[in-house]
């Protein structure tokens, strides 16, 4: 072993010094001689660097297989799974861990994670619940019991983790943005003036973009239209800076992807693959979230949520990490690959989460509208249902969306016009490649004929209709997307729309969709 041991510490001073082909050497000579984890860890990180997507994914998943790793190598592991949406690899990496009461807060914190992350919100809260045990009133890990409790709609107790947070530390914006969303704020009960006043100190750009959103929303709750219109530009310029994003990219992305699947025939059916899988797409913030939910009344319907397992399908199969959702490059490499490997890698990454009686499962990530043609090729069997909402609706919900990182266009009126406009423009190329395939759900529709609608998506989908198709609150599962908590209401039909008191401030956005 001593050996091995001189050839591991020959590859980490190669990787100190930047000498990736050294590197690789010498850890491929341990990997070699037995499958050593540490080893497998590196050879991952330098296929990311220099190498192949797949084989980095490889290396990861093969690290993974032999269970046993010290503390340090164990997060390494864990976070390269996560790295490749590997979530069966980390599923099982969860659920066959057992010594949680030697970890510390710092591991039990990035378990809990990616149990949240799994959609295992109570796995998450176990975890969370014994790192406070050993690290009372921590603030990272109240914020991060709040998140998950606000996933559950358990906002009380979301409110009062938030509520201890601020008794550490008011210096994480995320929490004041957090509890700005728990619930509509009143004249006798809000934070605007503490919003001010944390606005008035130094802070950087992405910790200001989180009090502006927050003060802009609770501004609307109050209806203090200017001042709410105020704060959002404020956010959106602040969050704007920290983005790079060309609406000209976009546009060459999408024409590229519409010439690309010209004439590409589909089946009509494909093999049986167990289960349904059912994708919802649409432009974020169009209510798709309400239509999982509303699915999730019928018992034989796994609400899977926000999904990244198909674009990991095709990244796998391309051999290509793409620096979004999609990118130039996978969509030259996508005529060459297998869709029969990009059905394989998808069936494995989420049949996993099917309990028993489920026969469907909803993956709701709306930017799928991009991968509708690679869908069907792959997926035949899949079903697409398509929300559609309101243009001036959908960009607004987008405009006042404070996201991670998914929409780097919806910071700018005629940024985010250009886009819906692209977006509507790919939706109606699906519909002309694949008459039928496609099922359009319009928002106002599924809120005002719930139940006409829900028998039409039932049909759509292959599922008997029943009364409990109705009314969300008839489905328990959690929900981790930014209409945690409005998805805890019944179906609501504003007689006025949401945007309508900001119609002087959202000019530039209706002109440009050509609404004005």
């Amino acid at each position: 072993m001593a050996d091995v041991a001189a050839m591991m510490q020959a590859g980490e001073r190669a990787v100190a010094a930047g000498q990736w082909g050294e590197a690789r050497k010498w850890f491929s000579k341990v990997v070699a001689r037995h499958e050593n984890p540490a080893a497998l860890v590196h050879l991952s990180y330098l296929e990311s660097k220099t190498g192949s997507y797949r084989r980095a994914c490889d290396f990861a998943v093969r690290a993974f297989r032999i269970r046993k790793h010290p503390g340090p190598l164990r997060l390494k592991v864990l976070n390269r799974l996560r790295h490749f949406n590997q979530t069966w690899a980390l599923h099982s990496f969860i659920e066959g861990t057992s010594d949680w009461e030697r970890m510390d807060p710092r591991e039990l914190h990035a378990f809990a994670a990616q149990a949240s992350y799994l959609g295992s919100q109570q796995r998450a809260i176990q975890l969370l619940d014994l790192a406070l045990r050993k690290q009372p009133a921590s603030p990272p890990l109240l914020l991060a019991r709040a998140q998950i409790r606000t996933f559950l709609g358990q906002f009380d107790e979301a409110e009062e983790d938030l509520q201890a947070c601020m008794g550490q530390t008011r210096d994480m914006a995320a929490i004041w943005w957090t509890l700005a969303r728990l619930r509509k704020q009143t004249h006798d009960s809000n934070h605007v003036d503490d919003l001010r006043r944390e606005l008035g100190r130094q802070r950087p750009a992405s910790e200001r973009a989180f009090l502006q959103f927050a003060l802009h929303k609770e501004l609307d709750d109050l209806g203090d239209i200017p001042g709410a219109s105020e704060a959002l530009t404020a956010g959106c310029a602040t969050k704007r800076s920290e983005i790079s994003y060309s609406t000209g990219q976009s546009r060459s992305l999408m024409a590229l992807l519409k010439s690309s699947t010209e004439a590409v025939p589909v089946p009509e059916h494909g093999a049986d693959l167990g289960f349904t899988p059912i994708f919802i797409v649409g432009m974020f913030r169009s209510g798709t979230t309400l239509l999982e939910q509303l699915l999730g009344g019928n018992a034989r319907m796994l609400n899977a949520g926000e999904l990244y397992d198909f674009g990991t399908s095709m990244r796998y199969a391309a051999d290509h990490q793409t620096s979004g959702f999609i990118d130039e490059e996978l969509i030259s490499r996508a005529g060459a690959i297998d869709f029969g490997e990009v059905a394989a890698q998808y069936v494995k990454g989420v049949k996993w989460r099917l309990q028993a009686g489920q026969t469907h499962l909803t993956d709701k990530l709306p930017a799928n509208f991009y991968n509708v043609g690679y869908i069907l090729r792959a997926l035949p069997q899949a079903r697409i249902l398509h929300m559609v909402r309101d243009p001036v609706e959908t960009c607004f919900s987008n405009l006042r969306e404070l996201f991670s990182g998914a929409s780097p266009y919806s910071y700018d009126q005629g940024e985010l016009a250009d886009f819906y406009l692209m977006y509507e423009d790919l939706m109606a190329h699906w519909h002309r490649q694949y008459p039928g395939r496609v099922l359009d759900i319009h928002y106002s529709d599924l809120t005002t004929r719930t139940e006409e609608v829900m028998r039409k998506v039932a049909a759509h989908c292959g599922l008997d209709f029943l009364p409990t198709m109705v009314d969300p609150r008839s489905n328990a599962q959690s929900v981790a997307t930014a209409s945690a908590v409005q998805v805890r209401s019944p179906v609501i039909a504003r007689a006025v729309p949401k945007w309508e008191p900001y119609r002087g401030y959202l000019q530039p956005l209706i002109h440009r969709l050509g609404r004005g």
